[in-house]
């Protein structure tokens, strides 16, 4: 089992240092096809950019969907004094980006580095340099070439539109810390691919038809409002939020009754705690108020499913996030049983 919690944090760091903001997700895809074709299973892709694992098994059918798509950002507009002003891909506040290293990502499939600042960045200089409000009209990304107007950038071939990704900064720490932007979701999507590789390598037996899926608009709201047809059950491995009036931390897999979606399904949610119990998993119960789920679109796209969510605690949603390799475990080990059982 160790060889494959390991793996699977090889995974996440791998997924996370690979550029995805939500709508600009190719290249993450493109690295899990050749993941699950080196672990040696088909795979299908959807006509909206889901990648779309069958593990195999007969019957009931039950999907685990993680988003391989971030936050992100995009080009608004080019200043005439060749800054560019962002607008932002999913929810985030900008003092969590503020500084940050990023990459123009242009349709001609150039890639400019650049640096996040608010637009009176020195103290030396401007009297509100801290004090301003970070909002996008205060913002700006500085890119790494030399320009001084609105034409040398546009010369770059940088236009309206193009994406931005964030440096994810990646460290994993002797601790067993794991240290990251974007691990909502791709401390998850790393565990089902784990999970994918155990279970081909152990021949493990499953009792019902098992599909993974990893979605590409999750950020957005609707990533997971097309799956297949037959499936009875979805869960969404997704960050467990960790915070004030929340049992959830860095070491325990979370276990979500009710989200800002409303409640989960009582019947497969008692099971997954049951199933923790019977495991002694470290675990926790609780309810995220301003949290939505892949699997919430797939309901509202008008799916007869049952329907919960999981996932390992990560700390600082939408910023430079931390989880630790024992949120990863508990996780692995109850989606495991469940698909066992």
């Amino acid at each position: 089992m160790e060889k494959y919690i390991d793996y699977s944090i090889d995974k996440i760091i791998e997924l996370c240092k690979t550029p995805s903001p939500t709508g600009f997700t190719k290249k993450a895809i493109k690295k899990l096809k050749k993941i699950f074709k080196e672990i040696g299973y088909e795979y299908n892709i959807t006509n909206k950019g889901s990648l779309i694992v069958d593990l195999g098994g007969e019957g009931n059918a039950v999907a685990f969907a993680a988003h391989i798509d971030t936050l992100g950002a995009m080009v608004r507009s080019i200043k005439d004094n060749g800054r560019i002003r962002l607008t932002r891909l999913g929810g985030f506040p900008l003092n969590f980006v503020e500084t940050e290293n990023c990459i123009i990502h242009t349709r001609d499939l150039k890639e400019y580095s650049g640096t996040i600042q608010v637009i009176h960045p020195a103290v030396h200089v401007y009297s509100d340099a801290g004090s301003m409000k970070r909002e996008e009209q205060n913002m700006e990304l500085i890119i790494d070439e030399k320009v001084f107007n609105k034409e040398d950038v546009q010369k770059l071939g940088i236009q309206t539109g193009d994406f931005v990704s964030f440096d994810s900064r990646s460290v994993y720490t002797e601790s067993g810390f794991i240290k990251s932007r974007h691990l909502d979701d791709k401390a998850s999507a790393g565990i089902l691919i784990g999970i994918a590789k155990y279970i081909k390598e152990n021949n493990i037996k499953l009792n019902r038809k098992v599909y993974i899926i990893f979605t590409t608009y999750e950020e957005v709201g609707h990533g997971g409002s097309f799956v297949p047809a037959d499936i009875k059950e979805m869960i969404s491995v997704d960050m467990g939020a960790v915070g004030e009036d929340l049992e959830t931390n860095e070491f325990k897999v979370s276990i979500c009754s009710k989200d800002s979606g409303g409640p989960y399904d009582y019947e497969v949610t008692t099971d997954l705690i049951n199933i923790a119990k019977k495991l002694d998993l470290n675990y926790a119960i609780d309810v995220y108020p301003y949290y939505g789920s892949d699997v919430e679109a797939t309901l509202r796209a008008g799916y007869d499913i049952k329907h919960a969510l999981i996932g390992p605690g990560v700390f600082a949603s939408h910023g430079y996030e931390r989880t630790h390799k024992e949120g990863i475990e508990n996780t692995f080990k109850l989606i495991l049983d469940y698909i066992s059982k």
